[in-house]
């Protein structure tokens, strides 16, 4: 039996149930010569199932207590490396050699999923996909269409680079604690090109940022000093939509056009 006390500033939430840890690895479903990254691997409960179908395992884990445990439990292992270190600040590409891409897993803390997702998006050119426990909501965001009150900056900036797919519910007593909230198992495969032809990616990210956080407004509105309403209907973009509604292409047909205009939100 452990006798680590899950820490709260670290939001942990340890994973425990086998029939959960067998369902993400066959998700995974991990094939030779593969580098498979996973990030906070806790107790191991995963770790030691990924280990059983992969010859390359690289951990990221904070709590420094838990990473040295882990290395003395599999030491002598050559399958595994433990990276004692924030997943928030890790340097992904040095876990990579040229042609390489990573496929990375993860039982993430519900309070740094989101800049977590950023930060990878960022080094998404050198990951194939990623298979990650999150809440519910969180999820929710990630596969929603356009429409509903879960689409926002989040699910539009993760569709730019990635593909979403719900896999499955994981209820509170998979986990040591158990949460509040319930989980799921979402599946991100990274696209070989971006969702949308973009002239500027800044412009891009300034632009869904500005949207959603006036997203009660109108584009009329929102876009006032910027573009006009004659400059939305020459995009076919109606100046009377809410950001909700907007695919990823009318997003990218806005910022194409700020950027073309010179002009910034």
């Amino acid at each position: 039996m452990h006798t680590h006390r899950p820490r709260k500033r670290f939001g942990q939430h340890f994973l425990h149930d086998e029939s959960v840890v067998a369902r993400i690895v066959r998700a995974i479903a991990p094939r030779p010569g593969e580098r498979i990254v996973e990030i906070g691997p806790g107790l191991g409960a995963l770790t030691g199932a990924l280990l059983q179908s992969c010859e390359n395992l690289d951990v990221i884990e904070l709590d420094r207590d838990l990473a040295a445990k882990m290395k003395a439990e599999h030491d002598g292992d050559r399958r595994l490396r433990v990276h004692t270190g924030d997943a928030l600040r890790f340097d992904f590409q040095q876990l990579v050699s040229p042609g390489e891409r990573l496929r990375i897993v993860g039982n993430l803390p519900y309070n740094v999923s989101t800049p977590l997702l950023f930060h990878l998006l960022d080094q998404a050119p050198i990951i194939a996909d990623m298979h990650f426990m999150l809440q519910r909501e969180v999820v929710g965001r990630l596969v929603a269409e356009p429409g509903g009150k879960d689409y926002g900056r989040l699910t539009v900036m993760v569709r730019l680079r990635c593909e979403s797919e719900k896999l499955f519910d994981v209820g509170a007593g998979a986990f040591r604690p158990a949460p509040r909230v319930t989980s799921a198992v979402v599946r991100l495969r990274v696209r070989e090109q971006a969702g949308a032809e973009l002239a500027d990616l800044p412009t891009f990210q300034r632009l869904v940022s500005h949207l959603f956080s006036r997203r009660r407004k109108t584009l009329r509105n929102s876009l006032r000093g910027q573009l006009s309403e004659a400059d939305l209907e020459k995009l076919g973009i109606d100046p009377n939509a809410r950001p909700e509604t907007l695919d990823l292409s009318e997003f990218a047909l806005l910022a194409n056009a700020l950027h073309d205009t010179g002009k910034h939100v």
